[in-house]
């Protein structure tokens, strides 16, 4: 598996597969958590900066379209406090009630910012968001130590295909016990519940070199296992996005926005820290899609696993091995 590296001094690496089944060139959407300054005091900044047209969906959420970066969104992180948004109240008196709630709330309820998809190859772009963000004294994990803040990288799907989505699968359960080391979060998130990893009867079932299911199995095979958004890998919006119906049919009330990504949630975001940047996080997911692209290495991973005895501790000391 070649190093690839994007033309940036950070150091982000690339995907094997830069494109998707159009052609173009894929995108990720990132998700920050962080408090500090408010939503409206962060958008302005952010224009400041990066230009844009500045939009106020709520008093407490807000959008810039055209920005230096994209497309970003920035907004206290609670749906009782966005009544505009499907499932956040009624309108009439709820709004104003939200908006005076919220404005108490902003000492505790993080804000999380949100960017559009953006082109793989300029993902260290987005690292300027950043720089914005401690200027502003935004503080994240290490200033909270009792709340997870999150990153969160949703990458455009290659191909659609089960195969595609079967191989990243595989990927990610045989890598995770070191993806979860390497991201080394304080102890009090496995207190606080951040992510329950995958079931390890799934996790032998999907890693199984003979585990090359249709769609509908896979689907069907993932939520009876993990009916549930509690996973470091949320397959749901990309499943939904798939198939609603099936998804629909053992959900039906989980909220849930179907789209062609995957999700991967990491409760570790220091955003304060001036030497932090999203770049290592990134790398490691890289790791994800290298491994999964290579199917003989993937079956060999598989089968070392499934002979593995030790725990997970060990086995990512392995997996570090095979990365490295």
């Amino acid at each position: 598996m070649a190093q690839i590296a994007l033309p940036t001094s950070i150091g982000f690496l690339a995907p094997p597969a830069l494109h998707n089944e159009r052609g173009e060139m894929r995108t990720v959407g990132v998700e920050i958590e962080f408090v500090g300054p408010s939503a409206e005091k962060t958008i302005q900044a952010l224009q400041e900066a990066l230009g844009g047209r500045l939009i106020e969906v709520d008093p407490h959420s807000f959008a810039l379209k055209d920005s230096a970066v994209g497309e970003l969104t920035v907004e206290l992180d609670s749906r009782i406090l966005h009544p505009g948004k499907a499932g956040g109240g009624r309108k009439g008196v709820l709004p104003k009630v939200a908006a005076l709630f919220g404005f108490a709330a902003s000492y505790l309820v993080p804000c999380e910012l949100v960017t559009g998809p953006t082109p793989i190859d300029r993902l260290q772009e987005l690292d300027r968001i950043l720089d914005i963000l401690r200027r502003l004294g935004a503080k994240g994990t290490q200033d909270a130590p009792f709340y997870a803040f999150g990153l969160h990288f949703n990458p455009e799907v290659p191909r659609r295909d089960a195969h595609t989505v079967t191989a990243v699968m595989k990927s990610f359960v045989l890598l995770n016990p070191w993806l979860r080391r390497e991201v080394s979060p304080d102890r009090t998130r496995d207190f606080l519940g951040f992510a329950d990893p995958f079931p390890s009867d799934y996790v032998r079932m999907v890693v199984s070199p003979d585990y090359w299911p249709d769609t509908p199995r896979f689907i069907d095979d993932y939520l009876a296992a993990n009916p549930t958004r509690n996973r470091d890998l949320d397959l749901l919006p990309l499943l939904h996005h798939l198939d609603r119906d099936r998804v629909r049919a053992v959900l039906p009330n989980e909220k849930i926005n179907g789209r062609p990504t995957f999700h991967y949630r990491l409760p570790d975001a220091r955003v304060s820290d001036p030497g932090w940047s999203i770049a290592p996080d990134w790398n490691r997911w890289v790791a994800v899609e290298r491994l999964a692209a290579d199917r003989e290495a993937l079956d060999l991973v598989g089968k070392t696993y499934l002979a593995f005895k030790g725990e997970d501790k060990s086995w990512a000391n392995v997996v570090e091995q095979i990365i490295r």
